[in-house]
Order: structure tokens, then C-alpha cells, then sequence
């Protein structure tokens, strides 16, 4: 009997040692090494002033750090750049002039200016101080740049440099007021003396002389205690615009940092957390000639009393009455777009992300008309449109200064809009279930240039269109992600572009429907091109809600009737794609499950980008309710269609995909035998303001969001195995957040739970032993949970 139990106990030892085995010929040491396994793929193109070199950052010799290339149109070879080229280029950005053979910028600090034609450079300062943000005045006489918090000019034909502006921190002291005392002396002294009397009247006419030889200066413009957050001008030199704010709340969470160089503990300044009182602002509009000044008054604009919906949940007695504030919105002014004859128009947001205004300021009193008005119960947001960021959407003049165009979510899909100031009319130019999500407009100002997925969301192309609309002109042609940038004179493509299994390379064509397209870059590695890289099947499976659900699957040679679903990070993002994905090594890593028998299925679920606005914000109160629902009907796909053990499946992804591997195992226990939690998060009230209040409002005012969203809450419900990893040094999703979690596990008395450390990893590891310590653990889950 002894013999017979020890020969079974050596089978199991056996059997689990095998289940540990990689059956694939990739190796985890290899491939999460990144960069250095698949090659360092061409990136930051920027052309040169004479449209004929393409500049790009690349390492094809696997340096410690990335090198300047370029590439030259006429002889196509791919050159390094030595350093004494590198000084003499022209920075990317800067401004213009209406005949394109000048172009004004700043560049660490200073601002020049260059002749394209003689490929000359001039510099019009070279200070210790910070020059910024170059423009040409109206009439091109004069350079207007930005000087800490003040506005100056060089002119052009003289070289002089004037100070526009004077603004201060801080009020005007008044003149000392003398006492009746003090005044009564003088008016003696005055009185009984000849001699002080002469002095005063001297004195007087000195002051008077002095004053009329002064040379002119900016009058002085008090701005208060608050801050100035923007400053710009109005090409025609007669307006300033300031945005001032006042701080809110500026607490920061702290992230203490173990292994420092000098061996102490050092803390990292972080972020805020979600609810925290917000700046507030004022848009002022300064004249400066008539030294008059006005505040823009957001009073005015529409709905920017009226409360969200969701307050009702907590005002039952309401009803259905609409609820409306006694205070206006606190807003956010981005930063005016001026027309080249002068006229301005602004976009505004609300605070609560609710509403998005674009309007025609008058620069003479600050009064304003509406040309747009979005408004959203859930949250503003999509391509080309103000979101959480703060940075203003896609809005310019075109050539008749009349019209400005714009990008709407209006539809439930970003598109393109034109509006006509002066007739009030509104053209929509593109249409349908896709979205634009990049424009730019031509030289010319007669069409725009556009990156939009209008043939399937699963592709990017570059496309033409008239500014009066029409037919959009499709350019490019390979199938994937064709990621352009157009040369100055718009005669040719710059191309990065991917396929699925194919990483970014650089092409090159000319800027023409069908023209030959040439590759420039070719990056990978040997060990890389050995492997036969999968091209996941694109398919859609049916939620339980009527959705077609995007997903990529990857399917095995030889089944092992397992399954892992991967759930991408960012909430935002989009990784159901025909291109190479941000999340590179974990498409290798389903390659090399699939080699091992699991099929794998990648799901762009509710709150994914790329679907429009009704996908985006299907999230909207509750994280982790659609979108985790479309875990589970994967899951229903896999079983019903792909015949997977609905005992064998897995779950595990980072960031949001970690904090919905959570929610998976907390709320729905049993669906998935396992999961793997990375870097999630776990509390969503200790999040970031500008993410999360988009979602989920703010914790005071929306608790039943933050409550049903947060996975620390259902901890309780945990029974399948549950692997949490976590670098220690996460400025994102604090360490505080796995730690919170942990305790709540250990009160809860819960032991089918890991946690791994990673001590020197941010929210983005940079280490590959970090990366392949991580993935050897997800692999060696998988391996022991979901084998037969």
C-alpha cells in the first residue's frame, strides 16, 4: 500500500511539473524583454522646412538609448543624423507667415525665425528667460511672443522689441491719504513761506518736463492674488486675453519610493484624488489701447444652470423637474482661436463635463454669441472634441474668415461641422456610424486632411475632403493603421504603418489616391521574424443587451479546451484592431497561450474607443456593470461556440482591465476559475479627478456610483483564485490602492489570494525581469488552473 500511494504521489509530481511546461517555441525571458526582442520601431516623424528629409527617432542597432534618423525623398536612404545637423533643424510647430516662406518658433526657451527659401535662421532672442508661443501680427510686421506672464513684439524690418503688456500680481496700492493733521502743516507752511512755495511750483514743472520725455510704457493692469493660466493676443495687437484661475484644493497624494540612490525612503508628489475642489477661472479681455478691461460673463450661456439628471437620485421628491442651480457652472476656457482679420471664437466646457460651448467673443465689451452648444447627461468626450484632458477640440477659420469649423459628437459619432458667422448657417460635412479623429486643414484652406476609421472601425486610413463637403477622397490603401504626416508643401505621406502581426515601420508616398507606396525602415530582429506571428480573427459576439461585441480571437492549433480573456487597460482605448497594438507584449503572450492550447479573446468592451459615443459612455455610473456584462457574455461565446470547459476559463489584465479582473472574481464568482489583477484599480474614489469624474461624477455627490463601481466594496464575494501585481512606485494607480484591498482580504479572512511586488515599477514597467517575473506567474495561474 505504501509502494502503490508513493508511485501515485510521484504521477501528480510528474503531472503538475509538466503542466508548468511551455509547449511554445516562445520564451516569456525573450519576449518581454520588448524593444529589444521585436526591434525598435521608427517613431516621432517630423519633416524638414524643405519637404524633402523626413526626420524620425530609431535604434536599429539597440543602443541604450534612440538615435535621430532621417530619410531623404529623392535618394530613399536611411541615414543617421550627426549631432551638428541636429543643432542646425528647425524645430517642429511654431507659425506661418500667409506666403509660407517664413516660419516663427520657440525652442528652448528662445524664439527665432526662419527663411525656408535660403534656409536661414535668425534668432530673435537668446535670454536666460523663457520666450514662448510666436505668432505673426495681422499684418506681418511684427512677431508677438509671450514672456513669463506679459506679452512683447519685434518688429520685423527694425528689430525693436516693445513690452505690450504690464500685468501684475496682485491690487494697486492707493496713495497714502494724509491726516488732517498732517495737512493742516502743509497748508501753514505754504501759507507763511515764499521760499517753500517756490519749491513745490518747481518741483511740479520738473515732474511735468520728466513726464513728457518719458518714454512710453504699457500701463500698468492689476490682476489680483489669482494666477494667470493663459495669455494670447489678438493678431491686430489691440486685445490681450487672460484666463486667471484660483486655486482649489492642491493636495497631492504622496508615493514613497524604497529603493532610492541614497538609500532613504524619498516621497513622489503624485496627483490629486477624485472630488478635490477645482481651480476656478475668468476669461478677461484687456484693450490695449483704451487700458478698458472685461470679464467674460458665463451667466449667459445655455444650461449652465441646470443640474444633472443624476442628482435626482438623491432628491426623490423632485420628480420629473428638471433641476436647476442658483449658481452658474464653474467653467474652463480654452484658448481663443483668432481669425486672420482679428474675430474670435472660444470653446468652454463645464466642469461637471456635462456641456461644451463654442462662441463668437467681441473683443470690444467680452459679450459673446452661440455657435455650438453639446450637451450630455453622461459626459462630453470622442475624437477631436474637448475631454478630460482639457486641451481644446478641432476648431479653426477658413480662408473667407467667416467660417469656422468644428468637431460634434451631436450624431452619437465625431464629426465634421461648418458654421457661417454672419448667415448662422450650420453644415454637417460627414456623416455615419465611423468617426474623424484627426483632421487638419490644407494650406490653401479649400480641404482638409482626415484620419478616420470610416471603412471599419478595425482600420485607420487617410482620407480628402472639400471644405464644402462631398465625397471623402480615400489616399491611402494598405490594410491597418496608416498613421500620416503630411509634408509642408502636401505633396507627401510620411507613413507609420502596421498590420496585426506586422510592428510600425516607416513608408513613403506621394500624396495622391493609389500612388506607389515604399517602405523606408525595416526594424525587427532575427529572434523576432523566426516565429510565425498570428493574425487574431476579428469577429462580434451577442451581449445579452442586443450589442455586436468586438472582440480578436486567437485560436489554437491543438485546443486544450481552455480560455483566457484579456481585458485591455485605459477603459478608453481601443484593441480590437487590424495593427500592431500598444499592448504588444501581451499580443505575444496570446500567441504563445495559443501555442500552449488556450484560446484567447480580446474584447473591446462598453466604454471602448473607437464605437462612437453610446459605446463610450455605456459606463456612465457604473464601472464595472456593461462593461464587465461583456466579459461574461464572451465567456457565453466561448462555451456556446468554441465548445471551451466552462470550468477552464481565465481572466487578467492591467490597469482597468486589472480593476475588471476584480470586479470579475468579487461579483461573479465562478465564472472565471482564475484571474490575474494588474496594477488595478481597486477604490475608484482614490483615482484621479480628471478620469474619473467624467464617469463617475464626484464621491460626495454621486455615492451610489462610487459605491457599485469600486471593487474593495465586494471583496467579500471572492472565491476562485486571485493574483494581484503591483509596482510599488505607481504614480497612476497608487500602491495604496493594492494595500487598501489587501487588508480588506485579510479582515475578510479570504486565503485564495497572491500579491506580487515589484519594487523600482511605475504604472508602466520598465525592467524586463519585472515584466517577465509578472508573467511568469499569470503563465504558471493558468498553467495550474485551467489544464486538464
Amino acid at each position: 500500500m505504501r509502494l502503490r500511494l508513493l508511485s501515485f504521489l510521484i504521477i501528480i509530481n510528474i503531472t503538475h511539473s509538466y503542466s508548468q511546461q511551455n509547449l511554445s517555441s516562445l520564451k516569456l525571458d525573450d519576449i518581454m524583454k520588448g524593444e529589444k526582442f521585436v526591434g525598435f520601431l521608427p517613431n516621432n516623424f517630423n519633416w524638414s522646412e524643405d519637404s524633402k528629409t523626413i526626420y524620425f527617432d530609431w535604434n536599429p542597432e539597440m543602443k541604450s538609448i534612440n538615435s535621430l534618423y532621417k530619410v531623404n525623398i529623392d535618394k530613399k536612404q536611411v541615414e543617421k543624423v550627426n549631432l551638428e545637423e541636429q543643432k542646425k533643424i528647425v524645430p517642429g510647430g511654431g507659425t506661418y507667415d500667409k506666403a509660407f516662406k517664413h516660419k516663427v518658433y520657440s525652442s528652448s526657451g528662445d524664439v527665432g525665425i526662419y527663411d525656408i527659401e535660403n534656409a536661414k535662421t535668425s534668432m530673435i532672442t537668446q535670454t536666460l528667460d523663457y520666450e514662448a508661443n510666436p505668432i505673426y501680427s495681422q499684418d506681418e510686421q511684427f512677431v508677438i511672443y509671450t514672456l513669463g506672464n506679459n506679452i512683447f513684439t519685434w518688429e520685423i524690418k527694425s528689430g525693436n522689441i516693445k513690452q505690450l503688456t504690464n500685468f501684475i500680481k496682485g491690487n494697486k496700492k492707493a496713495d497714502a491719504k494724509k491726516s488732517d493733521y498732517d495737512a493742516y502743516l502743509e497748508r501753514q507752511q505754504l501759507e507763511l513761506f515764499e521760499v517753500i512755495k517756490e519749491q513745490k511750483k518747481l518741483a511740479k514743472e520738473r515732474k511735468s518736463l520728466n513726464e513728457s520725455l518719458k518714454v512710453k510704457r504699457p500701463k500698468e493692469f492689476y490682476y489680483g492674488e489669482k494666477n494667470i493660466q493663459n495669455i494670447s493676443v489678438n493678431p491686430n495687437l489691440k486685445f490681450a486675453c487672460i484666463t486667471l484661475s484660483k486655486s482649489g484644493d492642491s493636495r497631492q497624494a504622496q508615493v514613497p519610493n524604497y529603493l532610492s540612490d541614497n538609500g532613504f525612503t524619498k516621497e513622489i508628489p503624485a496627483r490629486e484624488k477624485v472630488g478635490v475642489l477645482q481651480d476656478s477661472y475668468d476669461f478677461i479681455i484687456y484693450n490695449l489701447l483704451k487700458d478698458t478691461s472685461f470679464v467674460l460673463n458665463r451667466n449667459k450661456l445655455p444650461g449652465v444652470y441646470q443640474l444633472p439628471s443624476f442628482l435626482k437620485d438623491y432628491r426623490p421628491d423632485t420628480g420629473a423637474v428638471n433641476l436647476v442651480s442658483k449658481n452658474a457652472k464653474e467653467v474652463v476656457y480654452m484658448n481663443p482661436i483668432y481669425s486672420e482679420d482679428g474675430k474670435m471664437v472660444m470653446e468652454i466646457k463645464s466642469q461637471d463635463h456635462k456641456d461644451r460651448w463654442i462662441v463668437l467673443v467681441n473683443s470690444e465689451d467680452a459679450s459673446y454669441s452661440l455657435i455650438d452648444h453639446q450637451h450630455d447627461e453622461a459626459w462630453i468626450g470622442g475624437p477631436g472634441i474637448s475631454s478630460w484632458l482639457e486641451e481644446g477640440g478641432n476648431i479653426g477659420w477658413l480662408a473667407d474668415n467667416e467660417t469656422i469649423w468644428f468637431q460634434s459628437e451631436e450624431t452619437g459619432y465625431s464629426h465634421l461641422y461648418t458654421f457661417n458667422i454672419k448667415t448662422s448657417e450650420r453644415k454637417q460635412l460627414t456623416s455615419g456610424k465611423y468617426e474623424i479623429l484627426q483632421v487638419q486643414l490644407s494650406r490653401d484652406k479649400k480641404n482638409f486632411y482626415i484620419n478616420s476609421n470610416k471603412e471599419t472601425p478595425f482600420e485607420h486610413h487617410f482620407y480628402k475632403l472639400s471644405v464644402n463637403g462631398g465625397e471623402m477622397h480615400k489616399i491611402t490603401t494598405m490594410a491597418g493603421n496608416n498613421d500620416v504626416s503630411m509634408s509642408p508643401d502636401e505633396k507627401y505621406l510620411a507613413i507609420r504603418y502596421s498590420y496585426a502581426n506586422k510592428p510600425w515601420e516607416l513608408y513613403l508616398m506621394e500624396n495622391k489616391p493609389g500612388a506607389a507606396i515604399e517602405q523606408m525602415t525595416k526594424s525587427t530582429t532575427k529572434e523576432f521574424n523566426q516565429y510565425n506571428w498570428r493574425i487574431p480573427q476579428v469577429i462580434r459576439f451577442n451581449a445579452s443587451d442586443g450589442a455586436k461585441v468586438p472582440a480578436r480571437l486567437y485560436k489554437p492549433a491543438n485546443p486544450n479546451k481552455a480560455a483566457v480573456i484579456f481585458v485591455h487597460g485605459a477603459g478608453y482605448l481601443q484593441n480590437v484592431h487590424n495593427w500592431w497594438s500598444n499592448y504588444y507584449r501581451e499580443y505575444m503572450f496570446h500567441n504563445m497561450l495559443a501555442d500552449n492550447g488556450y484560446t484567447v479573446l480580446d474584447i473591446d468592451y462598453r466604454a471602448s474607443d473607437g464605437y462612437g459615443r453610446d459605446w463610450r459612455t455605456a459606463i456612465y455610473r457604473y464601472m464595472g456593470g456593461r462593461d464587465l456584462d461583456d466579459q461574461i457574455d464572451g465567456v457565453k461565446y466561448l462555451i456556446d461556440s468554441l465548445g471551451i470547459n466552462q470550468k477552464k476559463i481565465g481572466i487578467y489584465g492591467g490597469s482597468y482591465g486589472g480593476f475588471i479582473t476584480l470586479m470579475a472574481l468579487f461579483t461573479k464568482p465562478g465564472v472565471f476559475k482564475c484571474g490575474a489583477a494588474l496594477r488595478s484599480v481597486t477604490d475608484w474614489a482614490h483615482y484621479n479627478h480628471g478620469y474619473t469624474s467624467n464617469i463617475l461624477n464626484t464621491p460626495v455627490e454621486d455615492s451610489i456610483a462610487y459605491r457599485r463601481s469600486s471593487p474593495i466594496y465586494f471583496a467579500q464575494g471572492l472565491k476562485d483564485r486571485l493574483l494581484m501585481l503591483h509596482g510599488v512606485v505607481d504614480v497612476n494607480v497608487h500602491f495604496q490602492d493594492v494595500v487598501r484591498l489587501s487588508q480588506r482580504l485579510i479582515e475578510l479572512k479570504k486565503e485564495n489570494w497572491d500579491l506580487a511586488l515589484f519594487p523600482v515599477e511605475d504604472h508602466a514597467f520598465s525592467e524586463y525581469t519585472s515584466w517577465a517575473s509578472e508573467y511568469k506567474r499569470i503563465f504558471k495561474m493558468f498553467q495550474e488552473e485551467l489544464r486538464e
